[in-house]
């Protein structure tokens, strides 16, 4: 990767609240465009790569953003700082009751392009089944369902959970719905890859889902190391070996996703698989995104151990224009990658203190 050039001044910050808007806009010259909201650290699955059997100590409610702190946030974010999308993302964002209050609240904000922001949802898909109707017409766009199987066995030991038979509810309601497309999202593992991908690529392209595996990140307490990462190169010798014609087809619009089309063949239709490979592929030098914990810490990196406290200057009286001016501050120190500024192959990588489950997918 080559490394974006270090500006030697920052940028003129406008007065938060002038006509055309400000930006969040770090030293490398990158915009952030995309809000990561992680709106609950709590999940129905114990998923072996992210945390333990027995679960983790979960925030206090009291801790969590309130609905009305989660849209005041992302009001900012969006009227003030350029925000375009919005991911909402947990945890299980959907063990949140006033989700749907959430969703419809964000399809009220306009951009700096005057049009609403699009709004997507990261889940496991457990008990999306109940409310894929409700949350498409509050103005949710599309559902990313995390699917790491389709292999009831492995799905139930992979999440610890026998829930298989309700993840595929969840994903078909979403699709009954008009969330499309369906993304689906499976966290590679060096002990099921074998038998994971070409079975999970199968079945995605004949369901007509968006398949992306994503590279096994070293997050929170579990278990990591570099040598034991599935690699993108690894996933693609897999798929190459089972018959799948792939041709490359790159980074479309910044998106974490490197994308290949799969072709057809006489029994199978053909589509897309992405792989996101943060670790062996990074892309950090257009990295646009920008992420609040559930806990309302700014994160600016994946990675970072550096964390501003905006749940603070909410509770504490600030205003409009202090929190978009201390979140165009923090977002000024992004590190170049992976939490630091040595770059992305630096070693060893930076390790962050939280689970994925608080920080947001």
């Amino acid at each position: 990767m080559s490394a974006p050039s270090l500006a030697t001044a920052p940028p003129a910050l406008r007065a938060p609240g002038a006509e055309a808007g400000g930006q969040l806009i770090d030293r490398y010259g990158r915009r952030a465009r995309d809000l990561r909201l992680s709106i609950t650290d709590k999940c129905n699955l114990r998923c072996t790569y992210c945390m333990p059997a027995q679960g983790l100590e979960w925030l206090k409610n009291e801790q969590l953003l309130s609905l009305e702190e989660l849209v005041r946030l992302a009001r900012i974010g969006v009227e003030r700082l350029g925000i375009e999308r919005i991911r909402i993302t947990g945890g299980e964002p959907l063990l949140r009751r006033d989700l749907e209050q959430l969703v419809a609240a964000l399809a009220q904000l306009r951009t700096h392009a005057g049009v609403k922001p699009d709004l997507a949802l990261t889940t496991n898909g457990l008990g999306l089944d109940r409310r894929a109707a409700q949350l498409r017409s509050a103005g949710l766009d599309r559902v990313n369902v995390s699917l790491d199987s389709v292999d009831a066995s492995v799905y139930a030991t992979t999440t610890r959970r026998d829930r298989f038979a309700d993840a595929l509810r969840g994903i078909q309601a979403a699709a009954m719905a008009g969330l499309n497309p369906i993304k689906v999202n499976a966290v590679a593992m060096a002990d099921t890859i074998e038998q994971v991908a070409p079975s999970l690529l199968d079945k995605s392209l004949r369901e007509g889902w968006q398949l992306r595996f994503i590279e096994h990140m070293p997050l929170g307490a579990q278990a990591w190391s570099r040598q034991a990462i599935v690699s993108a190169q690894r996933i693609l010798d897999i798929f190459a070996a089972n018959g799948f014609e792939l041709t490359e087809l790159g980074r479309p619009d910044r998106r974490p996703a490197q994308l290949w089309q799969v072709a057809p063949t006489a029994t199978r239709p053909g589509g897309t698989v992405g792989i996101i490979a943060s670790i062996t592929r990074p892309f950090c030098d257009d990295c646009d995104r920008t992420r609040l914990t559930a806990d309302g810490q700014l994160m600016t990196c994946l990675f970072t151990q550096a964390e501003t406290d905006l749940r603070a200057l909410l509770r504490g009286g600030a205003s409009d224009e202090e929190i978009a001016s201390t979140w165009q501050q923090a977002t000024w120190f992004k590190p170049l990658a992976h939490g630091r500024d040595a770059g992305p192959n630096a070693q060893p990588l930076n390790l962050t203190r939280r689970s994925m489950s608080t920080i947001g997918g």
